[in-house]
């Protein structure tokens, strides 16, 4: 399913200060460009197949400024909380400049577009927030085009009181709806990331865990003392299907997010079930089964309780599979064009051929996997192994063009090892799982400017998965 893009205002004045993503030297494999001459330097790493160019991204950002939330009735350290989800979430966005250190003549009523005109400011978000009912608050929210000197949008939100769980998940989504008024497109704040790995005071096992957009709230869903694998969303956001060995055997389960309830999914099946995903209308999910019995791609309708199948022209050793947008497709990783080199392929989500969407040439090496299709359904991001050499650390997130057609691969890392990638619903931002010399965690990287920020610090995570839009104009699903 394709969504529409909507490029934000780009105005022109002289006295307006412009922050643009400059000098980025984003790695792009292309076939044919011309090189960055920031960069400077050869290349640590060689794709098999694939030339590597850079090439520089140059965005226009536009500067946004929050004014002082106005308080009735209630303290303004709320007002100083919310401001600051706020703020750091349009930064997280990569599409503004957040300004601070605003005078303080600038927090009076009313807004003076002069003023803010000479702070060089594009956009300026004003609000107040007052006692709602049922013990949560009113967020009264205007966005103001400070360059034409007008009103763009305003609305009210309804928000849960400061304590409650979903306080910043609320606040998170006026922050969307800000995006969305300057842009056109609604932003991702209001999303989770699930992952796995092992708890923390343990020394073994694996668990899963659960993080908010901004990396707050980090907090453990699953307690089973086992080894959990694969945690993949459903697509109303309510639900995670997970693999585990908790009854003694590899099965896999699926966990409301509502009441912690968990229940088992396959029933059916000899070998280990593992690697599940949805399919975009929730009822079913496709995984890998390897082990003893038949091994492969199988589909389970969950809904129903029924109906294991094999995917017709699935091999042995075919894992990693998840469904295009509109349900038609399958990615996979397979290693048959060998063992020691498996590839990311694209085939119909019924069965049949295979087409090859990670870079190959005979007689050189490779390790290819981890895919996840694109929310839009143009692009399939992947980690790429060097020279098939798994264990050298030399993994890198790597995004392949599957609409544009050709030999065009986006290299998004260039530093330590990095895996398993997953996408954001806005088809821009990528979280994965690195380490750096500094350690590992959890990364998000922009696909647009490159710029990389760390979500989980000093976490050794696997198989992060990002969520849908949980809560929306103040309502959390």
């Amino acid at each position: 399913m394709k969504r529409s893009s909507s490029s934000p205002r780009i105005n022109s004045r002289k006295h307006r200060e412009r922050w643009s993503v400059a000098h980025t030297c984003l790695p792009v494999l292309l076939t044919v460009a011309a090189p960055c001459a920031a960069a400077g330097q050869e290349n640590e790493t060689a794709i098999p197949g694939v030339d590597l160019h850079s090439v520089i991204e140059e965005r226009d950002v536009p500067p946004i400024a929050i004014r002082p939330l106005a308080v009735l009735g209630e303290d303004a350290g709320l007002a100083r909380e919310i401001e600051g989800i706020i703020a750091r979430d349009l930064d997280y966005s990569d599409r503004f400049r957040v300004r601070d250190s605003l005078p303080a003549e600038f927090a009076g009523e009313g807004v003076q577009y002069a003023l803010w005109e000479q702070f060089a400011v594009d956009w300026l978000v004003t609000g107040t927030i007052e006692p709602g009912t049922g013990g949560g608050l009113s967020f009264a929210v205007e966005l103001h085009d400070i360059v034409f000197g007008s009103l763009k949008a305003k609305a009210t939100f309804p928000l849960p009181a400061r304590d409650h769980p979903d306080f910043r998940l609320a606040v998170h989504s006026v922050s969307d709806a800000v995006a969305e008024w300057v842009t056109g497109e609604r932003g991702v704040a209001a999303t989770r990331i699930v992952f796995r790995m092992q708890a923390f005071g343990e020394t073994s096992g694996r668990e899963i865990y659960i993080v908010d957009f901004d990396g707050e709230n980090l907090r453990r869903l699953t307690w089973d003392r086992s080894i959990a694998t694969s945690p993949a969303w459903s697509p109303d956001g309510m639900r995670i299907a997970y693999g585990s060995f908790k009854s003694g055997f590899p099965l896999l389960y699926e966990l409301n997010l509502d009441d912690g309830q968990d229940r088992l999914l396959v029933p059916e099946g000899r070998g280990q079930p593992d690697m599940p995903a949805y399919h975009p209308d929730g009822n079913t999910i496709v995984f890998a089964i390897v082990g003893d019995g038949p091994e492969g791609l199988f589909t389970y309708k969950i809904r129903d309780g029924c109906c294991l199948k094999r995917l017709d022209g699935s091999r042995p050793k075919d894992v990693s599979p998840s469904f295009s947008p509109d349900g038609e497709m399958l990615i996979l990783t397979s290693p048959r064009l060998g063992s020691a080199t498996p590839q990311v392929y694209k085939q119909p989500a019924g069965g049949g051929d295979a087409e090859l969407v990670s870079p190959y040439r005979y007689g050189e090496g490779g390790y290819f996997t981890d895919p996840d299709w694109s929310p839009c359904g143009d692009r399939i991001a992947f980690a790429g192994g060097i020279g098939g050499r798994r264990q050298a650390n030399r993994f890198h997130i790597l995004v392949a063009d599957v609409e544009g057609g050709g030999n065009r691969l986006l290299q998004l890392t260039r530093e330590g090892n990095n895996e398993d990638p997953s996408w954001a619903s806005n088809c821009r931002h990528i979280v994965f799982q690195g380490t750096r010399s500094y350690g590992s965690g959890v990364f998000i990287v922009d696909t647009v400017t490159g710029r990389t920020r760390l979500l989980v610090p000093n976490v050794k995570a696997e198989d992060p998965d990002w969520s849908p839009i949980l809560a929306e104009n103040g309502v959390v699903r």
